[in-house]
């Protein structure tokens, strides 16, 4: 069984590598001096779910706490209550900050015109990228980690239709969406996936409200990709008891039912945000694009239930493989899904143990 699926949360070694750090020796002479100084400060700029979405933002915020607390920077959050705060909450990261941090795909514009604005200034922009050149673009292959979603999803369904519910039809959302579904087909190619977005990464209720819909049409198994409104995706399932099942995104969301988490569909949002810091501190650090999938450990399935058996996880496993191998390319959108050709596991190399 891979080492990825039972262990959390996502290593960081390959994850250095990927974003060409410098070497780990004399790092902490270098924080040493930079903690004699004026500390470093970095901002983190959220979405306008915020923190307490026990998702996508309080990962970030993770990230932001690791830094502080092993890199000795001085952590700063500001909360965006409306897309029109963007720009002046990114303007005053930039004014106080050495990095300030975009945290999501709804930000990029904001994150680019802010960056040109103040070009001595470090920026990293979490799920989207941008051609200013001081803003690092931090882009995760969701989809790969959504594909051994998928595969455990159709491994484990009594009823063989799947849901997942959608915050926004974004870029990143829409490749744990085709990934999932990708996986899934390849497990059962005539499984029925219903998808349904919420159009907001807010709305609890809202979230609870689609997936009642979703398992009252016979799915068992529900893949909340939607910030604080998947919140409601847990509720819907502890509502309606045994037999419902949430597979998160992101990160464990246990506290909000461990019982019906049925799995995780990883995505080191705090690791990537962790980096830049470091990277800030040891004077490493550079714009452009970084891309980060199951190779580089940036995504993975994670905490499976206890229930999922040991065939299933060494199928995960083989799908895994085959997918760092190069022996499956996971579609990253629905274009790309039209056109893919499920595969199954006989046709793939067997995963050592």
């Amino acid at each position: 069984m891979s080492s990825r699926i039972a262990s959390v949360p996502l290593k960081r070694r390959r994850l250095l590598a990927a974003m060409a750090l410098a070497p780990v020796a004399g790092m902490m002479t270098r924080v040493q001096t930079a903690l004699a100084q004026d500390p470093i400060v970095v901002t983190m700029v959220t979405d306008t779910a915020g923190l307490g979405d026990q998702n996508f933002n309080d990962l970030a915020k993770r990230g932001l706490d690791q830094a502080v607390e092993e890199l000795g920077v001085q952590g700063e959050v500001i909360e965006s209550r409306d897309a029109a705060s963007y720009i002046p909450n990114l303007t005053q990261a930039a004014e106080q900050s050495a990095l300030a941090v975009g945290v999501g795909f709804l930000l990029t514009e904001a994150v680019t015109e802010v960056a040109n604005q103040y070009s001595d200034k470090n920026f990293l922009l979490i799920d989207s990228l941008s051609d200013a050149p001081n803003v690092q673009g931090v882009l995760f292959r969701e989809n790969e980690g959504a594909f051994l979603s998928g595969v455990l999803a159709a491994s484990m369904t009594e009823t063989n239709k799947l849901g997942v519910v959608g915050g926004q039809k974004i870029p990143p959302v829409v490749r744990y969406v085709v990934g999932f579904e990708a996986g899934a087909k390849s497990i059962t190619p005539d499984i029925e996936v219903v998808v349904a977005y919420a159009d907001t990464f807010g709305d609890p209720a809202l979230g609870k409200e689609l997936t009642l819909a979703q398992y009252n049409q016979g799915v068992d198994i529900a893949f909340p990709v939607a910030g604080a409104t998947g919140i409601g995706s847990f509720e819907a399932a502890k509502e309606l008891d045994e037999g419902h099942w949430v597979i998160a995104a992101d990160t464990d969301q246990s506290q909000l039912g461990a019982e019906y988490q049925l799995g995780v569909a990883e995505k080191g949002v705090d690791t990537a945000l962790f980096l830049a810091a470091q990277q800030v501190v040891d004077g490493t650090f550079e714009g452009g694009e970084k891309s980060l999938g199951l190779a580089e450990e940036g995504v993975g399935l994670g905490h499976p239930h206890e229930s999922v058996p040991r065939d299933v996880l060494d199928t995960i496993a083989a799908y895994e493989q085959a997918i760092i191998d190069g022996t499956i390319t996971v579609p990253a959108d629905e274009e790309e899904l039209a056109a893919f050709e499920p595969v199954a596991l006989d046709a793939i190399a067997t995963p050592t143990a």
